[in-house]
C-alpha cells in the first residue's frame, strides 16, 4: 500500500507547492524561449536568473513535500528569486506573451512562498 503525504500537507501549503511546480515549468519554457530570440534574452546574466528561479523552486517544492522544517527558509530565498526573475522578464517582455506569462507565474510564487517563510 502506497503511503501518501498529501493528506498531512495543509492547503496552502500544497497551493504553494503547485505554485513552484509551475513557475519552474515556465522558467525553463521561457529560459529557451529567449535563447531563441537571441540578444539581451540570451544573456548569462538573464539566463542565469531563469535557471536560479526555476532550480529555487524545484527545490522548495521538495522541501514543502518533505515537510523539511526548513521549508520556510527555503521559500524565503525561492521568493527573492522568484521577484528578481518576475522583474526580469517584466523588464525584457515588450510584447512578449512568453515573457509576460512568466513574470506573472513568478510574481505568484512569490506571494505564495512568502506566505510559507512567515
Amino acid at each position: 500500500m502506497a503511503h501518501t503525504t498529501t493528506q498531512s500537507l495543509t492547503s496552502e501549503m500544497q497551493e504553494c507547492i503547485a505554485k513552484c511546480v509551475d513557475c519552474h515549468s515556465i522558467c525553463l519554457q521561457t529560459a529557451g524561449h529567449c535563447l531563441d530570440i537571441g540578444g539581451k534574452h540570451a544573456s548569462r546574466q538573464h539566463q542565469t536568473t531563469l535557471r536560479d528561479c526555476a532550480q529555487i523552486c524545484a527545490t522548495s517544492a521538495d522541501f514543502m513535500l518533505r515537510q523539511s522544517s526548513i521549508h520556510g527558509m527555503v521559500c524565503a530565498t525561492c521568493a527573492e528569486a522568484c521577484r528578481r526573475c518576475a522583474e526580469a522578464c517584466e523588464g525584457m517582455a515588450e510584447g512578449d506573451d512568453m515573457m509576460r506569462r512568466c513574470a506573472e507565474a513568478c510574481r505568484r510564487c512569490a506571494e505564495s512562498c512568502e506566505r510559507m517563510a512567515a
